[in-house]
């Protein structure tokens, strides 16, 4: 696959801590993940000694939110994927010829995915502060993919200036980092303002609501990426309120697919139904030589004769034939039909 040639938005399934700590159940996710319509799918690669201390000061206890009352360590303890889960899941990848990547935490993450040959990064939007992260990161020179959530412009720009100096293939995801997010909240205008300061790269979103709305939405934007978190059913996880199930997964492809999908003719009229639209018929008997006028001419439905465009055009010429009441008038009907 490559990331910057595409029909439609990408379509990235996270993991994260869906997985609960089973082995099992994360290569299940990964699995479902690619079949019910993922075009890529992202883990996390960390342990909670890449990301914080295990202290119980209250600094490090979560205040408010969905995980309000646990302590950091705790929370990562319980959400990480360990670094020998990697390997399963890279060979699940291989074997449907799609790409899995990930976010890295930390240099020692950074090295275990090019173990793997990781084909893209992800920056997480908690990192985008972390320059020396980055920087080591960005210096694998593979295509980056940023989450923006709280991020300022100037915040967002730092970031890709280190990347720069490696690489320049990003896409920069609008992301709003309330789990899960509110409708009210997701701001998909920010994409345009997005796409206004950085027109040199594409965009997309990071989606944290708790169904497809808000991503089906993002389309009219015209985003090239979707990320949705992914759970393989309703089961409590740390992060399943704001998780889609494989069967919202597969319905959001489709519907991606669909609006993505060009019409067959490039005027996008229906042949079928264009056939309800007007055209010219003689609303009274006309005689061969008489004058079309408002008098004897009217439109009707269906388009049978000359379309309803030609009404004006007609006006004052004259038939070259009787004509019957109720009968189409054809573009042979009128003399000299130079039109």
């Amino acid at each position: 696959m490559k990331l910057f040639n595409y029909k439609k938005p990408l379509l990235i399934a996270e993991i994260s801590g869906n997985h609960n700590q089973s082995k099992t159940r994360f290569l299940r996710l990964v699995e479902s993940a690619f079949k019910n319509g993922a075009d890529l799918v992202k883990i996390q690669t960390y342990e909670p000694k890449d990301i914080t201390l295990n202290s119980k000061h209250n600094k490090f206890k979560i205040n408010k939110g969905l995980w309000k009352g646990k302590y950091l360590w705790d929370l990562y303890r319980k959400a990480h994927t360990p670094f020998d889960w990697h390997k399963s899941a890279f060979t699940i990848a291989n074997k449907y010829k799609k790409i899995l990547f990930s976010s890295p935490f930390s240099k020692r993450g950074v090295d275990l995915l090019e173990k793997y040959n990781v084909k893209i990064y992800k920056l997480a939007s908690f990192e985008i502060t972390d320059l020396k992260l980055i920087n080591y990161i960005a210096s694998k020179k593979k295509p980056i993919i940023i989450s923006t959530g709280m991020s300022t412009i100037k915040e967002i720009k730092s970031a890709i200036n280190v990347i720069k100096k490696f690489n320049n293939k990003i896409i920069i995801l609008h992301c709003v980092s309330n789990y899960p997010t509110d409708l009210k909240d997701v701001n998909l205008e920010r994409i345009n303002k997005l796409k206004t300061i950085f027109k040199n790269y594409k965009i997309g979103v990071s989606d944290h609501t708790n169904d497809i709305f808000s991503s089906i939405a993002s389309f009219s934007y015209g985003v090239v990426a979707i990320e949705k978190h992914f759970n393989l059913d309703y089961k409590k996880t740390t992060d399943s309120e704001f998780s889609i199930t494989p069967e919202k997964l597969k319905l959001l492809s489709q519907i991606l697919k669909d609006l993505s999908t060009k019409p067959k003719r490039s005027d996008q009229v229906n042949g079928n139904m264009i056939k309800l639209r007007r055209s010219i018929f003689a609303s009274r008997n006309i005689k061969k030589n008489e004058t079309f006028k408002i008098k004897n001419i009217e439109t009707y439905r269906p388009k049978i004769g000359l379309c309803a465009s030609n009404y004006f055009k007609i006006i004052g010429k004259k038939s070259n034939r009787n004509i019957k009441k109720g009968f189409p008038i054809y573009k042979k009907f009128v003399l000299n039909h130079r039109f």
